[in-house]
């Protein structure tokens, strides 16, 4: 499928299938009806610890003070941060970036996107990162750049999603993966993920999802044989453009009357808070979830105020399962 994938990739499909079956990047059907199956078991790297609370980390790019206040406030609250990597906002390079972030009191989860890095790349940060002490690395194959995004900049490619996990854990790195169970074909996303798994991931984290088909996916992914933890996603926003953000991204699923409801509140900053918990309390409720990947934008009122919401709901979670009986 290398050749008429427009991302090369073979273990595919990726999680931006559109919900019409269409590829993300070019206007025809994706390439691969079913998901290709991996071939030989790669024994994992397992997890030092599997957080329960695994916090996305956002911040002003190339700025080390702004990194380091972030880090510190999400870090009491969380037991890890998630770094993302954006077509439109580069960063540090992931070692130095987890480097600071490590410095500053966080557990960095550090993405790897296979856009922008040919494998000897993507092997020379694996081993930073291991060499580095980091808890996982997220195994993703990328979005590809709009038209419009550094179009003087070439995409490479050179592995996917899976084939990247397989190769983090050959040079000893715990390998997190990704899965979004609303992507086409749905039916067929749990035994992606048990493919995942065979290809060598300690962990999975999910994209959004209501409660109900995050159950069923769970479900479907114990019958596939999938045993590692798997950490789900919860939606938080306070206003318009944070939960736009979340709407705006292909297969990703938010229940529209539920945003509403946080949106027209006297406090949408309140309401927000307490919509996400009550999606964490539920979402940790199924079976065979591990923890919750506090996940968003949060806010359109800066970095610091975002953080401060998610350490806030983060606070808030934790207290819950604390009470639990």
């Amino acid at each position: 499928m290398t050749d008429s994938c427009p991302k090369h990739m073979v273990m595919g499909p990726c999680g931006g299938v559109r919900a019409d079956g269409g590829c993300e990047v070019v206007p025809h059907p994706c390439v691969f009806p079913a998901p290709v199956e991996w071939a030989d078991p790669v024994p994992a790297v397992p997890l030092r610890r599997v957080p329960l609370i695994l916090t996305d980390f956002s911040s002003e790019p190339f700025s080390v003070p702004a990194h380091r206040a972030i880090a510190a406030t999400l870090a009491p609250s969380c037991d890890a941060v998630l770094v993302g990597e954006h077509q439109n906002r580069p960063d540090f390079p992931p070692v130095l970036l987890a480097s600071i972030l490590r410095e500053a009191g966080a557990r960095p989860w550090i993405t790897l996107a296979c856009r922008d890095r040919n494998r000897i790349v993507l092997e020379q940060e694996l081993t930073g990162l291991r060499q580095l002490g980091v808890d996982a690395v997220l195994c993703v194959t990328g979005d590809a750049r709009a038209y419009d995004v550094r179009p003087d900049v070439t995409q490479v490619f050179d592995l996917d999603g899976p084939r990247l996990a397989a190769l983090a854990a050959s040079v000893g790195m715990a390998a997190a993966v990704p899965e979004t169970p609303a992507a086409p074909p749905r039916h067929l996303r749990p035994f992606r993920l048990a493919q995942k798994q065979r290809a060598g991931a300690a962990a999975a984290v999910l994209n959004h999802d209501t409660v109900t088909s995050v159950a069923a996916f769970m479900a479907g992914a114990a019958a596939a044989g999938v045993t590692m933890p798997v950490i789900a996603a919860v939606a938080v926003f306070t206003d318009e453009p944070s939960a736009a953000v979340l709407r705006g991204l292909p297969g990703l699923e938010l229940d529209p009357d539920a945003v509403r409801r946080v949106l027209d509140a006297p406090d949408p900053v309140a309401a927000g808070i307490a919509a996400a918990a009550r999606e964490a309390r539920a979402l940790l409720a199924i079976p065979g979830i591990a923890g919750v990947n506090i996940s968003g934008a949060a806010s359109a009122r800066g970095y610091e105020f975002a953080a401060q919401v998610k350490a806030e709901l983060a606070a808030r979670i934790r207290e819950d399962r604390d009470h639990e009986p």
